[in-house]
């Protein structure tokens, strides 16, 4: 897999969080952790089952503020500890294609001056398929929710 950023298809969110990757992997990994930032509030995460390893599926509940939940489910493709996750919807489990594969998410840690460069990448199917996630709010929505994580793993 190539690390190069494809602009009409990724989408890109970078940020210098002030807490380690370590902590951070930690939010991304532990199923209570992830539930306490991973919907942008008011937005919130009731449920979250994580196997983190190549192969290994999740399935994460978000909740809006009326109480409708917006179940998700897919499968890690890549885990290197305090360094790299990888994931997408295009399997549900166990190499169960999903109805409709919408994107592989692809997250980095790595050191910088004292902090964690946080990298997500959204990696769509289509560029319409980007675009739809743009207009989802990915920019609001994904930063809102790395200011929750960096608030979180400077708990920790």
């Amino acid at each position: 897999m190539t690390d190069a950023i494809d602009p009409n298809r990724d989408l890109v969110l970078t940020r210098l969080l002030d807490a380690p990757r370590s902590a951070l992997y930690r939010c991304w990994t532990e199923p209570e952790l992830l539930k306490q930032f991973f919907a942008p509030l008011p937005y919130t995460t009731p449920h979250a089952e994580l196997d983190v390893r190549p192969g290994g599926s999740n399935r994460i509940t978000m909740r809006s503020p009326d109480g409708e939940d917006m179940p998700m489910s897919g499968v890690y493709l890549d885990a290197v500890p305090n360094e790299k996750i990888v994931f997408t919807d295009a399997f549900t489990e166990a190499w169960k294609p999903s109805e409709k594969p919408f994107f592989v998410g692809i997250l980095t840690f790595a050191d910088e001056a004292g902090k964690t460069r946080y990298t997500a990448v959204a990696r769509h199917w289509t560029a319409e398929d980007k675009a739809a996630h743009e207009a989802m709010g990915f920019r609001e929505g994904w930063g809102q929710v790395a200011d929750q994580l960096e608030a979180l793993a400077k708990t920790l």
